[in-house]
């Protein structure tokens, strides 16, 4: 299937093993990486810096393999996951750095055409966490607002 954005069908790379059993080899057990997930999420990394983390420093290939649950899933069990997703988040985050840059560079055009392509994601991506429940019915992206959704 084409890209939305692009004529080409997109980029290919490798994918994981499938895998239904944990590996052998892993030194952590799973109540282990629960506590750590919980350690990195109250020392300010994200979902994905967590896995990165566990992956690099504890080698922990797949952290749903071993405890059955992913990131998320902990986070709420233990209250405390975020109100809105981590990709919404980081797409609002480079709107508005490209905002930022726009203010002072208005006659990039080709930051214009990203800035449209990006918010244009987080509508899609917004209506999505709205008819799925993740997020309220009312919730809308502003992007006067958007500071006040990073903090």
């Amino acid at each position: 299937m084409a890209r939305m954005h692009s004529k080409k069908r997109g980029k290919s790379g490798s994918t994981k093993p499938y895998l239904t059993e944990p590996q052998e080899w892993i030194p952590i057990e799973s109540k282990e990486i629960i506590e750590l997930v919980i350690k990195y999420y109250k020392q300010g990394s994200s979902q994905s810096e967590i896995g990165i983390i566990l992956r690099d420093k504890y080698a922990v290939p797949s952290i749903k393999l071993v405890t059955g649950k992913s990131v998320l899933e902990i986070l709420k069990e233990n209250e405390l996951a975020p109100s809105t997703p981590e990709d919404l988040l980081s797409l609002i985050r480079r709107a508005m750095t490209l905002r930022n840059h726009l203010v002072e560079n208005k006659k990039d055009l080709s930051s214009t055409h990203g800035l449209k392509r990006i918010e244009s994601k987080i509508y899609r991506l917004s209506k999505y966490y709205r008819n799925s429940g993740v997020l309220p019915k009312d919730w809308r992206y502003r992007p006067e607002n958007a500071s006040i959704l990073l903090r």
